[in-house]
This record gives C-alpha cells, structure tokens and sequence, in this order.
C-alpha cells in the first residue's frame, strides 16, 4: 500500500520541517512550519522591503515655506496658485499669504450697497414728479414711494429671525412719548394678532407691559393716520387688506400707553415728524 504525501516543508533555512499543517505566508508567498510562520521569525523579505520603503520616506521632509513656521510633510504640499511648498495647516491660500489670493469684498456688504444704490435711484425718481399731480404719473410715484420705504426699512428692521420671509410685515414704529428712541424698524408676522404684535414690540423696544393688569395703562397699537386703537384680536393680514383704513407693509404704526376708556391718540403728525 502506498504512502499518503500529506504535509509540505518548512522553507526556512534548513528547517526544512514537514508540517501536515503547513502555514503560507501572505507576505512572501513561502510555506513554513509552526515555529517559523511569524514574518519576523522566517525574515519575511516583504517586511523588509517595507522598512526600507519608510527609512528612505522617512529621510526625505519637505519644509513649510511659510514664514516661521517650521512644519515638515513626507510628501510635498505644493500651492497651485503661487507653487510654493507649505506644510498642510497652511494650504489653504489665506493661511500661507499666498500672493496670488485675489482680495475678499464682503458680500453682505456688497449687497447692502446695491440695495442702498436701488433705494436712492427710486427715490430720485419718485421725486421727479409733484405729488399731486394728475394721470398715472401721481400713482407711479405713490407706488414707487411706498417699494422705497419697505426697502429702507428691510436694511435695518428687527424681529424673529425664524420667520420665513414671505410672512414678514415692516413697520416704522413709533414708541411712547417719553422713551428714549422716538421709533425703531420692526418685522413681525401676517398671522400674529395685533396682540401678540403689542407683546412683541414692547419686548423689542424694551417698553413695560402692563396690559394684564386691569387698572394700569394699556399699550396699544394706533393707526397713524386716524390714531384709532387696533383692536387687539385682529390680525395683520385683515388690517393691511382692509380698504377703508388699511395698513401698509413698509408703512408706519404708533405705540402708545392709553387709558382704558380711550379710543386711540390724538396729534399723530406730532409723532411722525419726531421720527
């Protein structure tokens, strides 16, 4: 009966062991026994060509050009603007003064500045024509009036950040006689109710409410041509649709403390020319 050739040889040296459970190595390929399976025990040549790859990397840096810094890469960093070599916490072109770098213009002030450029060329244009004057000239120029002064008041009205911009009503505000600031740019919500719009401008202008207390003065909303008292439950979209007294989104409001019994407030030019 014929043997069975079960196992092959250790290749290490002269080991030369048989192993019926030989073991091959993914390094180099080789089959070795149980001794000399490790790479560093049968001196894998893969493990030493590695070393010699990292010691001849390892010998060779590239310095940061930029100026004080002494940062080294083991692969070169290259600039492709101003090919100079820099370390990677200096890449980018502003971090390394790259020569090349085309100066910033800030955009939100670049933008602010066309707005303001619009804003006066449809003021100028809407000042060309006499407000009285007859025909579709005298409407252009109302029309135009009114964009201008919801523009203006976009540049530096306050409110809730998060309300989405199709929601957004502008007001000029005029405070309270007596306060320090006589008016302040305000946005608020269509949806609000004249209310909520109360509790929030007061919050802004940093006014005290006392609307929930019976016998103080209360804080009203006025109209600034009639002075009528808002009433409170109504809301703004109804108010800017209303035909007979509506309001206007860029127009202005009047805040004012009024006694329970009163209607509204009297003068309203006096507060709009304070402005």
């Amino acid at each position: 009966m014929a043997e069975l050739d079960i196992g092959k040889h250790c290749q290490f040296g002269t080991c030369n062991q048989k192993d019926f459970l030989p073991f091959f190595c993914d390094g180099c390929s080789r089959v070795f026994c149980l001794h000399h399976k490790g790479r560093e025990s049968h001196c894998c040549s893969e493990v030493s060509l590695r070393k010699d790859i990292f010691k001849s990397v390892s010998n060779t840096s590239y310095l940061c050009s930029f100026h004080d810094c002494d940062g080294k890469e083991l692969l070169p960093v290259v600039c492709p603007y101003c090919q100079k070599n820099v370390c990677l916490t200096h890449r980018h072109q502003d971090d390394h003064e790259c020569e090349k770098l085309e100066a910033h213009k800030p955009r939100m002030s670049a933008t602010q500045q066309l707005v303001k450029q619009i804003v006066e060329h449809c003021f100028t244009e809407s000042k060309k024509g006499a407000p009285n004057s007859k025909g579709r000239r005298g409407a252009r120029n109302s029309a135009t009036a009114a964009k201008v002064a919801l523009m203006k008041l976009k540049l530096c009205a306050t409110g809730d950040k998060s309300l989405p911009q199709s929601e957004r009503i502008h007001f000029q505000v005029f405070l309270p006689k007596g306060t320090k600031d006589r008016c302040l740019p305000m946005y608020f919500c269509s949806k609000w109710s004249v209310g909520k719009v109360v509790d929030f401008a007061s919050s802004l202008a940093s006014l005290k409410n006392n609307n929930n207390i019976l016998t103080a003065k209360k804080l009203r909303l006025c109209h600034p041509l009639s002075g009528e008292a808002l009433k409170m439950e109504l809301s703004l979209e109804s108010l800017l649709s209303n035909t007979e007294s509506p309001l206007y989104n860029g127009g202005d409001v009047i805040l004012e403390y009024l006694d329970n019994d009163s209607i509204g407030v009297k003068y309203t030019s006096a507060y709009l020319t304070e402005c």
